[in-house]
């Protein structure tokens, strides 16, 4: 079933609601990370279930070059996750605003009404007289 113009305006117009109503979000990605220390009489060294951390990471590529940041306080984890999940929420919700555009510019243009149609034909019909 193809998509009425009215129906991708409509469905066009809730897109933008919803990326307007998005709380601060931010690039990147945050990870956890087991790390060996190198002492070579720690426990960490036996086996890697027995590595030090987890040790949080949020990391981005800005203008092409990498940031990182290590995040040490749970709270401070749980803002840098949520605001990563927000990012990933607008780049989906752009892409499905794009493809709804997409979809809009393939449509023939919206048919004029009459009156409209008489004002245009009349103003044509003005400009060609004055040539």
């Amino acid at each position: 079933m193809q998509n009425t113009r009215t129906t991708l305006e409509q469905q066009r117009r809730i897109l933008l609601e919803q990326i307007a109503s998005l709380q601060p979000f931010r690039r990147g990605t945050v990870s956890a990370n087991y790390r060996q220390c190198g002492k070579p009489t720690c426990h960490c060294t036996q086996s890697e279930e027995y590595r030090h951390g987890p040790q949080y990471l949020w990391n981005a590529t800005i203008g092409g070059k990498s940031v990182a940041k290590h995040l040490r306080s749970e709270q401070e984890v749980k803002q840098y996750t949520e605001e990563t999940e927000r990012h990933k929420q607008f780049v989906a919700l752009c892409q499905q605003l794009v493809e709804i555009n997409e979809e809009l510019c393939q449509l023939p243009p919206p048919a004029l009404d009459e009156e409209t149609h008489e004002a245009l034909k009349k103003k044509r019909q003005k400009s060609v007289k004055r040539n």
